[in-house]
């Protein structure tokens, strides 16, 4: 049965045409200029850090968030939706993948869509607050790696549930999607940031080589030189495969609801796992006609559909039921 079956996503602002504006006004043009978090450094046992931004106020429940690729807390949409259950009578954990809180991490490796060893570590940190309800919420990578983390891990944990935004549960799939013509104005925008940051890497470590770096084309060929070999997998091929969450969703025993707009220009079909939701008890999907890649915009309203749908999803399959 999860598969939602109604209209979801309703009322965008008139001016939002079609799925690149639904996408790139908000990532371009939306700021939430609030000094919301308390920064906490967490020392990993191979040597790295990761940067964790709370909103503490002594609350029994805790929404975890995680960003999208090349994110980070200070992103608008992670912002905002901190903002709104703090306000809701949450406390507020957004962390930082390495090399996204704003000071690169020691490591030659960074972070990945199937990253759940740093996601471990810090759900870890959450759960020595002894909330009774943990939460997590993500958004395109960081609910691909969430997903993937409560497939592994979801039996017995502390985690109640999860909310979800444009994630590519089909890695292939969404790698497809980004070298249409249409769409790769966003996979260059990502490998241009990420090349930056090898160019960095390589300054503090020599293993990291620049040749040939000003000849990536795509993502195909940065993961294949790149991802792969810091991450550990034999290639690109591998990666996905590996990384990939859908093979992780029927797993899951908390409740999750993953929402992708039919629209989502990073999004091939594969990414809405309809069959799977259609014989799970705990993971609904909502395919909403419209909203592009974590935009969502509500004329009128100074939070998204995410932030709403995701309170209303939590509070009725979530708490209720804890009740």
């Amino acid at each position: 049965m999860p598969v939602i079956e109604k209209s979801g996503y309703q009322n965008p602002p008139f001016y939002f045409f079609n799925a690149h504006v639904e996408t790139i006004v908000p990532s371009m043009f939306f700021k939430v200029s609030d000094d919301l978090y308390e920064r906490e450094r967490l020392e990993l046992p191979d040597g790295d850090f990761l940067d964790l931004d709370w909103i503490k106020a002594g609350k029994s429940k805790c929404i975890v968030i995680t960003h999208g690729l090349e994110g980070g807390s200070e992103r608008f949409y992670v912002k905002r939706t901190a903002k709104f259950f703090r306000d809701k009578g949450w406390d507020v954990m957004a962390w930082n993948c390495r090399s996204c809180s704003g000071e690169m991490n020691r490591l030659p490796r960074f972070y990945h869509h199937g990253d759940t060893e740093d996601l471990s570590v810090v759900i870890d940190r959450v759960l020595q607050e002894n909330y009774k309800t943990v939460v997590l919420m993500g958004y395109s990578m960081g609910g691909s790696m969430s997903l993937k983390y409560l497939g592994e891990r979801s039996h017995g944990s502390a985690i109640k549930g999860g909310v979800f935004f444009s994630v590519p549960c089909s890695l292939r799939d969404s790698a497809l999607q980004l070298l249409k013509r249409e769409n790769r104005i966003y996979e260059q925008r990502f490998l241009k940031k990420l090349v930056e940051k090898i160019r960095i890497k390589a300054e503090i470590h020599p293993e990291v080589s620049l040749e040939g770096i000003d000849t990536l084309k795509d993502f195909d060929t940065f993961h294949d030189r790149y991802t792969a070999p810091l991450h550990g997998f034999q290639d690109k091929d591998d990666f996905f495969a590996s990384a990939t969450c859908d093979q992780y969703l029927s797993d899951i025993r908390v409740p999750v609801l993953i929402v992708n707009a039919q629209n989502d220009p990073m999004l091939g079909p594969a990414c809405s796992p309809y069959d799977l939701a259609h014989q799970s008890d705990f993971v609904y999907l909502e395919t909403p006609a419209r909203g592009g890649h974590v935009g969502f915009t509500l004329a009128g309203n100074n939070y998204s559909y995410m932030e709403l749908r995701a309170e209303e999803f939590i509070d009725q399959e979530v708490i209720s039921p804890l009740a």
